[in-house]
């Protein structure tokens, strides 16, 4: 059992995430937040949050496959940005890119500012790895 998600029926229905994630491996693996800058620190989609989400979260599925981890190792996610009201916008970019793997727990947080201008969302993950860690060096 590499990770379970738990929805109790005590709680509110889960739109794009789940209440609780049960997790079993070796490796803890924790992933910075991500935004939309590209690899010469460019900002992609100026204004447009749906562009912005996509883009944090193509540059959160390089730092995962640099980890050697899938959407499916994914236990945690948290989503800062100045729009949390637009949560049904980014959930939809989320499951495109995610290709509909089941969400994890998570928290979205709305902000009055990231840490550049411009910038509208960051998205942050946790996941499990499954086998031993790689040793510095192997990545």
């Amino acid at each position: 059992m590499p990770r379970a998600f738990v929805n109790p029926p005590e709680l509110h229905p889960t739109p794009g995430f789940s209440h609780v994630a049960i997790s079993q491996g070796d490796t803890l693996v924790t992933f910075a937040g991500q935004t939309a800058l590209d690899r010469d620190f460019g900002l992609i989609g100026p204004d447009d949050l749906k562009a912005q989400t996509r883009a944090a979260m193509e540059n959160l599925s390089v730092a995962m496959a640099a980890a050697g981890v899938s959407w499916d190792d994914i236990v945690k996610r948290t989503i800062f940005t100045l729009y949390p009201e637009e949560f049904a916008a980014i959930a939809e970019v989320i499951d495109e890119v995610t290709g509909g793997a089941a969400n994890p727990p998570q928290t979205i947080v709305g902000v009055t500012g990231l840490a550049l201008p411009g910038l509208l969302i960051e998205i942050e993950a946790v996941a499990v790895l499954h086998g031993a860690a790689p040793k510095p060096g192997e990545l």
